[in-house]
Protein backbone atom coordinates (compact mmCIF):
# COMPACT_ATOMS: atom_id res chain seq x y z
CA UNK A 1 0.00 0.00 0.00
CA UNK A 2 1.20 3.48 -0.78
CA UNK A 3 1.11 6.18 1.86
CA UNK A 4 0.39 9.18 -0.36
CA UNK A 5 -3.14 10.07 -1.42
CA UNK A 6 -1.95 11.01 -4.91
CA UNK A 7 -0.74 7.41 -5.29
CA UNK A 8 -4.26 6.01 -4.78
CA UNK A 9 -6.27 4.88 -7.84
CA UNK A 10 -9.07 7.38 -7.11
CA UNK A 11 -6.60 10.24 -7.60
CA UNK A 12 -6.36 9.28 -11.27
CA UNK A 13 -9.91 9.08 -12.59
CA UNK A 14 -10.03 8.89 -16.38
CA UNK A 15 -13.09 9.54 -18.54
CA UNK A 16 -13.06 6.91 -21.27
CA UNK A 17 -15.18 5.57 -24.08
CA UNK A 18 -17.00 2.56 -22.57
CA UNK A 19 -16.20 0.49 -25.66
CA UNK A 20 -12.58 0.43 -24.45
CA UNK A 21 -13.71 -1.62 -21.43
CA UNK A 22 -14.95 -5.19 -21.22
CA UNK A 23 -16.59 -7.46 -18.68
CA UNK A 24 -14.57 -10.04 -16.85
CA UNK A 25 -15.57 -13.70 -17.24
CA UNK A 26 -15.87 -14.58 -13.56
CA UNK A 27 -18.03 -11.98 -11.77
CA UNK A 28 -20.63 -13.81 -9.64
CA UNK A 29 -22.70 -10.66 -9.05
CA UNK A 30 -26.11 -10.24 -10.65
CA UNK A 31 -28.32 -7.17 -10.34
CA UNK A 32 -32.06 -7.57 -10.87
CA UNK A 33 -34.00 -5.30 -13.22
CA UNK A 34 -35.45 -3.30 -10.30
CA UNK A 35 -31.99 -2.58 -8.90
CA UNK A 36 -30.72 -1.61 -12.36
CA UNK A 37 -33.51 0.96 -12.52
CA UNK A 38 -32.44 2.19 -9.09
CA UNK A 39 -28.80 2.38 -10.21
CA UNK A 40 -29.88 4.49 -13.18
CA UNK A 41 -31.94 6.71 -10.86
CA UNK A 42 -28.89 7.11 -8.63
CA UNK A 43 -26.61 8.16 -11.49
CA UNK A 44 -29.26 10.47 -12.96
CA UNK A 45 -29.91 12.23 -9.63
CA UNK A 46 -26.49 12.09 -7.97
CA UNK A 47 -24.19 11.92 -10.98
CA UNK A 48 -21.27 9.53 -11.29
CA UNK A 49 -20.14 9.16 -7.68
CA UNK A 50 -18.21 5.91 -8.15
CA UNK A 51 -15.85 5.17 -10.99
CA UNK A 52 -15.55 1.82 -12.70
CA UNK A 53 -12.47 -0.11 -11.58
CA UNK A 54 -10.55 -1.68 -14.48
CA UNK A 55 -7.21 -3.15 -15.39
CA UNK A 56 -5.02 -1.17 -17.82
CA UNK A 57 -6.18 -3.53 -20.60
CA UNK A 58 -9.81 -2.53 -19.96
CA UNK A 59 -11.02 -5.64 -18.12
CA UNK A 60 -13.50 -4.56 -15.45
CA UNK A 61 -12.72 -5.48 -11.85
CA UNK A 62 -15.73 -3.66 -10.35
CA UNK A 63 -18.51 -1.58 -11.84
CA UNK A 64 -19.91 -3.89 -14.51
CA UNK A 65 -23.46 -2.62 -13.99
CA UNK A 66 -22.40 1.05 -14.02
CA UNK A 67 -20.48 0.29 -17.22
CA UNK A 68 -23.53 -1.44 -18.71
CA UNK A 69 -25.66 1.65 -18.11
CA UNK A 70 -22.90 3.95 -19.36
CA UNK A 71 -22.65 1.84 -22.51
CA UNK A 72 -26.33 1.41 -23.32
CA UNK A 73 -28.52 4.00 -21.66
CA UNK A 74 -29.05 7.17 -23.72
CA UNK A 75 -29.94 9.30 -20.67
CA UNK A 76 -26.75 8.29 -18.83
CA UNK A 77 -24.65 8.78 -21.95
CA UNK A 78 -26.08 12.27 -22.46
CA UNK A 79 -24.82 13.33 -19.02
CA UNK A 80 -21.15 12.96 -19.95
CA UNK A 81 -21.01 12.87 -23.71
CA UNK A 82 -20.89 9.08 -23.70
CA UNK A 83 -17.79 8.61 -21.55
CA UNK A 84 -17.56 6.80 -18.19
CA UNK A 85 -15.24 7.35 -15.20
CA UNK A 86 -12.56 4.73 -14.65
CA UNK A 87 -9.72 4.12 -12.23
CA UNK A 88 -7.01 1.64 -13.18
CA UNK A 89 -5.56 -1.07 -10.98
CA UNK A 90 -3.00 -3.78 -11.70
CA UNK A 91 -3.80 -6.77 -9.49
CA UNK A 92 -2.55 -10.26 -10.16
CA UNK A 93 -5.29 -12.69 -11.29
CA UNK A 94 -6.06 -14.01 -7.79
CA UNK A 95 -6.06 -10.55 -6.22
CA UNK A 96 -8.32 -9.29 -9.03
CA UNK A 97 -10.96 -11.93 -8.34
CA UNK A 98 -10.81 -11.31 -4.61
CA UNK A 99 -11.10 -7.57 -5.25
CA UNK A 100 -14.26 -8.12 -7.32
CA UNK A 101 -15.81 -10.14 -4.52
CA UNK A 102 -14.79 -7.57 -1.87
CA UNK A 103 -16.31 -4.75 -3.89
CA UNK A 104 -19.54 -6.72 -4.31
CA UNK A 105 -19.83 -7.85 -0.70
CA UNK A 106 -18.65 -4.65 0.98
CA UNK A 107 -21.77 -2.78 -0.07
CA UNK A 108 -23.65 -4.24 2.91
CA UNK A 109 -27.35 -4.45 3.66
CA UNK A 110 -29.88 -2.09 5.18
CA UNK A 111 -31.19 -2.60 8.71
CA UNK A 112 -34.99 -2.55 8.68
CA UNK A 113 -35.56 -0.34 11.74
CA UNK A 114 -33.07 2.27 10.56
CA UNK A 115 -34.70 2.22 7.11
CA UNK A 116 -38.07 2.76 8.81
CA UNK A 117 -36.67 5.78 10.64
CA UNK A 118 -35.30 7.22 7.39
CA UNK A 119 -38.63 6.77 5.61
CA UNK A 120 -40.36 8.55 8.51
CA UNK A 121 -37.80 11.37 8.30
CA UNK A 122 -38.37 11.67 4.53
CA UNK A 123 -42.12 12.00 5.15
CA UNK A 124 -41.40 14.64 7.83
CA UNK A 125 -39.20 16.46 5.30
CA UNK A 126 -42.15 16.71 2.91
CA UNK A 127 -41.61 13.72 0.62
CA UNK A 128 -44.71 11.83 -0.43
CA UNK A 129 -44.83 8.04 -0.23
CA UNK A 130 -45.00 7.99 -4.05
CA UNK A 131 -41.84 10.09 -4.32
CA UNK A 132 -40.02 7.76 -1.90
CA UNK A 133 -41.15 4.74 -3.93
CA UNK A 134 -39.84 6.24 -7.16
CA UNK A 135 -36.62 7.81 -5.96
CA UNK A 136 -35.48 5.05 -3.60
CA UNK A 137 -36.74 2.07 -5.57
CA UNK A 138 -39.29 0.74 -3.10
CA UNK A 139 -42.68 -0.88 -3.58
CA UNK A 140 -45.73 0.90 -2.13
CA UNK A 141 -46.23 -1.86 0.44
CA UNK A 142 -42.63 -1.55 1.63
CA UNK A 143 -42.96 2.22 2.11
CA UNK A 144 -46.27 1.71 3.95
CA UNK A 145 -44.78 -0.87 6.31
CA UNK A 146 -41.67 1.21 6.97
CA UNK A 147 -43.81 4.29 7.65
CA UNK A 148 -45.78 2.28 10.20
CA UNK A 149 -42.64 1.32 12.12
CA UNK A 150 -40.37 4.35 11.85
CA UNK A 151 -39.42 6.18 15.06
CA UNK A 152 -41.78 3.92 16.98
CA UNK A 153 -39.34 1.38 18.27
CA UNK A 154 -39.85 0.84 22.01
CA UNK A 155 -37.13 -0.92 23.90
CA UNK A 156 -38.13 -3.40 26.57
CA UNK A 157 -38.90 -1.55 29.79
CA UNK A 158 -39.23 1.85 28.13
CA UNK A 159 -42.30 3.76 27.05
CA UNK A 160 -45.97 3.29 27.74
CA UNK A 161 -48.35 1.04 25.93
CA UNK A 162 -51.93 1.97 25.11
CA UNK A 163 -54.86 0.00 26.48
CA UNK A 164 -54.85 -2.04 23.27
CA UNK A 165 -51.51 -3.53 24.32
CA UNK A 166 -52.58 -4.64 27.78
CA UNK A 167 -53.64 -8.26 28.04
CA UNK A 168 -57.15 -8.90 29.26
CA UNK A 169 -57.39 -10.20 32.81
CA UNK A 170 -57.61 -13.95 33.03
CA UNK A 171 -61.07 -15.18 33.88
CA UNK A 172 -61.37 -18.19 36.12
CA UNK A 173 -64.54 -20.26 36.39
Amino acid sequence: MTSSSDQQPIANVEWVDPTTLRANAYNPNHVAKTEMKLLKQSIMEDGWTQPIVARPDGEIVDGFHRWTLGSTDKDIQAMTGGVVPVVRVTPDPAQQRMSTIRHNRARGAHAVLKMADIVTELIDLGCSPEEIEKRVGMEAEEVKRLMAHGKKTVLRGEGDFSEAWKPAPKKYD
